[in-house]
């Protein structure tokens, strides 16, 4: 299967308004009320797919392989935050992403994320074998 060439300096941004079950305490990283570790990165990771998305034919899909989070400031409920991901490197079918959040002008945190470009079929196949 060929795979798309994609260019560094795609970019794309997804938001979230924090809700109850964006917390630590729903999703079991904390006993605070405020936006949760695992929501930044799901959210990061969610604008490094609509990076890609509009060039990605079907199926060809991406997956996440790495990341690395500084999760910098709380965010209470009932706030607005977005996060931004950028293209930075692309390295065979690994791309590589920054991807920064904010609260406003706040810096709430910043994640590198890892993705591979692969073969939908060839991945479900191979992780039904197991």
């Amino acid at each position: 299967m060929e795979f798309p060439e994609f260019a560094p300096g795609m970019s794309a941004r997804v938001e979230l308004t924090v809700t109850d079950a964006d917390t630590a305490q729903a999703v079991g990283s904390g006993d605070v009320p405020v936006l949760g570790t695992p929501r930044v990165l799901a959210l990061a990771e969610a604008a490094t797919v609509a990076a890609t998305a509009r060039q990605i034919p079907g199926g060809i899909t991406t997956v996440g392989s790495r990341a690395v989070i500084e999760h910098r400031a709380p965010t209470p409920l009932g706030r607005r935050v977005v996060a931004h991901a950028r293209l930075t490197k692309v390295d065979g079918r690994k791309l590589l992403f920054d991807v920064t959040v904010h609260d406003g002008a706040l810096l709430v945190a910043e994640v590198r994320v890892e993705r591979i470009l692969l073969d939908r079929r060839e991945f479900i196949a191979r992780a039904m074998e197991r």
